[in-house]
C-alpha cells in the first residue's frame, strides 16, 4: 500500500517548494539579509521561482528570476504574470557555475540571494515541518513509514525527510534521479553534487528516464484522476521498480507538484503537436 503526499495543495507555486521558500524568506528577513533595496535574485528553473515571485509580491520585494535555457514556457509565462523580472541565460542547467553567476549579479546590484542549493533553511523546512506533518498523518491512521520514495533535486526535501524518519523509525529511503543524458524537471543527477544528499543516509538511488516519468504521471492520471508533475511521475516509476522486490509495507511517495506546468511535455508525448 502506498500513500502519496500531494504537495500541490500548497497555494503559491502549487508545489513542495512553498515550504522551503517561505522558510528561507522568513529567516533571511529575520537575519536582515534582505536589505533596504528589497531586491531578490535567484537561479531557478521552476517552482522555487514561482513561489518566490508570489511571496515577494506579498512582502513587497522586487524579484528577478535567472532561468536556464530549457525552462518550460509555462514557467516563464507564470513568472511574468506574477510580475517577476525574467532573465533567460545560456546555461543548459543550474550548475555551480550558474549559481555563482547569479550570486555575483546579486552582489553587484545590492540584491539578496537565497541560494536554494546551499541554504540550510531549505533542508530545515522539510526536517521540521514536512516530515512532522507526514508523521502525524500516518500516526492518525496507525501507520509508520516502511519505505519513503522521493526525487533528488536540491536534495532539501529528501534529506530532511530521511534525517527525520531515520531518527525515529527503520524507514528505507529511496531517491529517484534522471537517467544519464535525460532531463526531468525538478530532479537532477548526483553529479550535480546536491548538498544535503551527502549529509544523510539515503539507502538507494534509482535512475528514471524522461519517458518513464511521463508514463508514471499519465498512469496516475488515468487510474486515480490526479494530474501530477513529471518528478512525481518519476517517483511513481521508482515505486513500481522496487515494490515487487521489497514486498508489503507502508510506502510514502512524495509528489512535489501537479501536471499543469508540463502540458507542453504531455502534448508532445501524446503526439498532439
Amino acid at each position: 500500500m502506498y500513500f502519496a503526499k500531494l504537495e500541490f495543495f500548497n497555494p503559491f507555486s502549487r508545489s513542495i517548494k512553498d515550504r522551503a521558500v517561505f522558510n528561507m524568506l522568513m529567516k533571511a528577513i529575520e537575519r536582515g539579509d534582505i536589505n533596504g533595496t528589497r531586491k531578490l535574485f535567484e537561479a531557478t528553473s521552476g517552482n522555487v521561482g514561482i513561489s518566490l515571485a508570489a511571496l515577494s509580491n506579498v512582502l513587497g520585494i522586487e524579484f528577478r528570476a535567472y532561468l536556464p535555457k530549457p525552462t518550460p514556457k509555462a514557467t516563464q509565462v507564470l513568472l511574468k504574470v506574477l510580475g517577476a523580472e525574467v532573465v533567460m541565460t545560456d546555461f543548459e542547467t543550474i550548475d555551480p557555475t550558474m549559481v555563482q553567476y547569479v550570486i555575483e549579479e546579486a552582489r553587484k546590484a545590492g540584491a539578496a540571494n537565497l541560494n536554494q542549493f546551499e541554504n540550510d533553511d531549505n533542508f530545515d523546512a522539510h526536517y521540521r515541518f514536512t516530515a512532522r506533518e507526514i508523521d502525524e498523518q500516518l500516526k492518525s491512521i496507525g501507520k509508520k513509514p516502511d519505505v519513503l520514495i522521493a526525487g533528488i533535486g536540491t536534495s532539501g526535501h529528501i534529506a530532511g525527510l530521511a534525517q527525520y524518519f531515520k531518527e525515529r523509525y527503520d524507514t528505507q529511503v529511496i531517491g529517484v534521479v534522471p537517467a544519464k543524458g535525460e532531463k526531468i524537471p525538478g530532479i537532477k543527477r548526483l553529479e550535480t553534487r546536491p548538498k544535503w544528499y551527502f549529509q544523510v543516509e539515503i539507502d538507494r538511488v534509482l535512475e528514471i528516464t524522461r519517458k518513464e516519468a511521463i508514463e508514471g504521471a499519465i498512469r496516475v492520471a488515468r487510474s486515480d484522476g490526479l494530474l501530477i508533475g513529471l518528478s512525481s511521475g518519476a517517483v511513481v516509476k521508482g515505486y513500481e521498480k522496487v515494490v515487487g522486490e521489497l514486498g508489503k509495507g507502508t510506502y510514502v511517495l512524495i509528489f512535489p507538484d501537479d501536471g499543469f506546468k508540463y502540458v507542453e511535455v504531455f502534448e508532445s508525448y501524446l503526439g498532439m503537436t
